[in-house]
Order: C-alpha cells, then sequence, then structure tokens
C-alpha cells in the first residue's frame, strides 16, 4: 500500500489521532416544556382529510419526551389517511429546539380503539402470531443492514465481546442463515457442536459470549437454500430451545436485507430495538434506510445507527483518510430520527484476527477500532436502557 501523506511528510512525522468531536446539543427545555413544544408543533400539521390538526384529530397518542430529549409517540393511522402523514409528523417534532430524536410506532385505528374493521372472509390469510416476550434474555437487540459488505457481524461480533468484556452477560444469536460466520469470528471448530442436555440445546462459548448458530449444526459447504417457513422454524428454536439462562442483552445477528429472517424475528420475540450498520458512501446508506424503514413499519424502534469503515487511520504516522467518503452514517441518522451510536475505522489486521477467532475488542483493545467499538457498546448500553420491548404492528 502506498504510504499516505502524513507518513510522506517529514514536518508532521508520527502523530496520534484525534478524538472526533462531540456532537453539539441544543441547550435543552424542561421534558413538561419540550413535551408542550413538541405537542403544539404536531397540532400544527393538519389532516387534509378531517381538516383538523393531528392533536385535534387524536392521532397522536402516548407523547413523551425524555431528560435527554427524545420524543416518542404512537401515531395512529387510518386506512384511508396518506401514509406521508406519519414523516409530516415525524419532521414536526425534529424540528422543535431541544428534541434529539424521534421515535414513532405507527399503529392502526382499529386496534388504537377506532372504528372496528370489517369482519374478514374466511378466506382471508391469518394474522401472523404473536411475538413473545423473553424477560431472561435481558435487552433483545437485533444488529441489521440493508445490504451485505458492510461488515455487519464483525460490528456483531465485537459488539457481543465488548459488551462481555464490561461485566454485562451476553448472548450472541446468529440468525445470518445464509451466512452464519459468527463460529468462525469467535474461533470456534467446524467440528464443534452444541450438545442438549433435558431437551435443551446447551450454547457454546467464547470471549465471555454465550453463542448459538447454524453453523454450529450444518456442514461448511451446505447452502442453506430455504424458504421462509424453516427460516421461522429454526429462528424460533434458537430462541426457544435454546439454554441462554439469565442474560443482560440478546445480540442478534440478521442477515443483510429485508427478508423472512427479519420478518421471522420480529414475529417470533418482541425486540427492545434494531441497530443498522452502514458504510458511508450513499449506496450503503439508501440501502440502510430501507432496512430502518422495515423496522419501522413493524413497531421495532431503531436504536441508531453505527458507521463502519468510517476512515483509516495509518498505523505508521496515525493520519486519517476517508476512503468510502464521509458523513453518511450521520445524514442517515438525522432522516431516520436517531443517535449516531460510533463511527468504527477501517484497521489493517480485523479480517486476519477474525478469521482466527479474535474479536479485535479482545485481540487489540487499545487499537483505534477496539476502543471505537468498545466506545460504541457504551453507546447501545446506555440508548437501550430506557427500552421496553415493542410488540410489532401485526394489523394488516
Amino acid at each position: 500500500m502506498a504510504s499516505c501523506r502524513g507518513c510522506r511528510s517529514d514536518e508532521r512525522g508520527a502523530r496520534g489521532v484525534s478524538a472526533a468531536a462531540a456532537p453539539d446539543y441544543i441547550p435543552g427545555v424542561s421534558p413538561t416544556d419540550l413535551t408542550q413544544r413538541v405537542r403544539d408543533a404536531l397540532a400544527a400539521v393538519q389532516n387534509p382529510r378531517l381538516g383538523k390538526g393531528l392533536v385535534a384529530a387524536e392521532m397522536v397518542k402516548d407523547l413523551a419526551v425524555d431528560a435527554a430529549g427524545a420524543v416518542t409517540f404512537s401515531f395512529v393511522l387510518t386506512r384511508e389517511d396518506p401514509g406521508s402523514l406519519v414523516r409530516d409528523a415525524r419532521k414536526a417534532a425534529q424540528a422543535v429546539a431541544g428534541v434529539t430524536g424521534v421515535r414513532v410506532n405507527v399503529v392502526d385505528a382499529a386496534g388504537a380503539g377506532g372504528r372496528q374493521a370489517a369482519p374478514r372472509p374466511s378466506s382471508a390469510v391469518p394474522p401472523p402470531p404473536t411475538p413473545d416476550e423473553m424477560p431472561a434474555l435481558g435487552k433483545v437487540l437485533a444488529i441489521s443492514s440493508g445490504k451485505g459488505g458492510v461488515g455487519k457481524s464483525t460490528v456483531s461480533a465485537n459488539l457481543a465481546a465488548a459488551l462481555a468484556r464490561q461485566g454485562h452477560r451476553v448472548g450472541l444469536m446468529d440468525a445470518d442463515i445464509y451466512g452464519p460466520n459468527i463460529p468462525r469470528m469467535f474461533g470456534l471448530a467446524d467440528g464443534d457442536k452444541p450438545e442438549v442436555r433435558g431437551g435443551k440445546i446447551q450454547p457454546l462459548e467464547a470471549h465471555g459470549v454465550k453463542l448459538m448458530s447454524l453453523g454450529f449444526i450444518v456442514e461448511r459447504d451446505a447452502p442453506a437454500i430455504w424458504r421462509g417457513p424453516i427460516i421461522m422454524k429454526i429462528i424460533t428454536q434458537f430462541l426457544r430451545d435454546v439454554a441462554w439462562g439469565e442474560l443482560d442483552y440478546f445480540i442478534v445477528d440478521l442477515p443483510p436485507g429485508t427478508g423472512d429472517a427479519q420478518l421471522s424475528l420480529t414475529q417470533a420475540i418482541r425486540l427492545h430495538g434494531a441497530v443498522i450498520v452502514t458504510t458511508p458512501q450513499e449506496m450503503a446508506v439508501g440501502d440502510s434506510l430501507r432496512g430502518a424503514k422495515m423496522f419501522e413499519r413493524v413497531g421495532v424502534p431503531v436504536v441508531g445507527i453505527v458507521e463502519n469503515m468510517s476512515y483509516y487511520v495509518c498505523p505508521h504516522c496515525g493520519d486519517r483518510s476517508e476512503v468510502f467518503l464521509s458523513g453518511g452514517g450521520a445524514r442517515l441518522a438525522a432522516e431516520v430520527g436517531v443517535p449516531l451510536l460510533g463511527q468504527i475505522p477501517l484497521q489493517a489486521g480485523i479480517p486476519a484476527l477474525a478469521d482466527a477467532g479474535a474479536p479485535i475488542v479482545v485481540a487489540q483493545p487499545e487499537s483505534p477500532a477496539g476502543v471505537a467499538l468498545a466506545e460504541l457498546a457504551k453507546a447501545v448500553a446506555a440508548r437501550a436502557a430506557g427500552l421496553a420491548p415493542a410488540l410489532p404492528i401485526t394489523a394488516r
């Protein structure tokens, strides 16, 4: 690799990389005052069908603002109302000074106490199953991305390992059915198989993290050519038939996209939230936005955005270069209305360590990527602390 600008400059020499500046927050007001300001902003958004504001039309329910300025509310939407009203409501709330984030839970009017829906004909497709709440698993967080190749599994593995190093009880479920790489990333050999005791599958453990993956069960060269019902069955079995024990965090590494695995997970268990992984370039950001909107559509809050491969730090001089442009993660976070949880740098040696089963937060915790991932774990823990398990929307 050609030397970077820092290596070529005799004047600059070797130097460290300064930490990114902390984000500037708008000075806040009390949650009570901010709640009223948000309510007034929502009241000013008109429903064109009813000729009323959203508050007068009783479309805004359970409005709450926490001490950090994060806004949450339920939005009652009927089939006659345009879906753009949800976006208008979110933008109105985001525009209020002091608001740091907005989470909207869209609910069906009939389920929220509105008029009753017409009876379904007997031939109608039955509604999806109601997801279970599994409090023993702690905070259940899905790690997702809109496309492959953004380092989602690397982020999942290091997030789980970092949380474990910080003293938490952590489980990691590899739901990436089509590319189950978590066993390799944690140094478990192809021959390592989980035992079954008392009718329960015993998860394997590495670096303080309890693990379950399809990679423990199928042969390394066996392709997963399965349709939705089989994927649903596997995910359900990993949730209910594995002896996870008592956990603080349960991390689920999902495959890329918005397909069967994502929907199966939201129908099987009540998630506390989803973490979206992207890279800075717009092509990845656009796909990640669709992934975030999928979770919102099924009632699962997005905890925040992780920008992976944000920049490259030269190991010789510490010079920082934006290899894949910059700012994509921040733009995505702003559009979704959630915080940018972390920016993870490219770092030489991470792929080799992953292949060797040594997460960077374990093998090189003081490296730029190791520090960034450890800080990401703290940010995720702080954001997840106040989250309750969401009940996804099942009404059609």
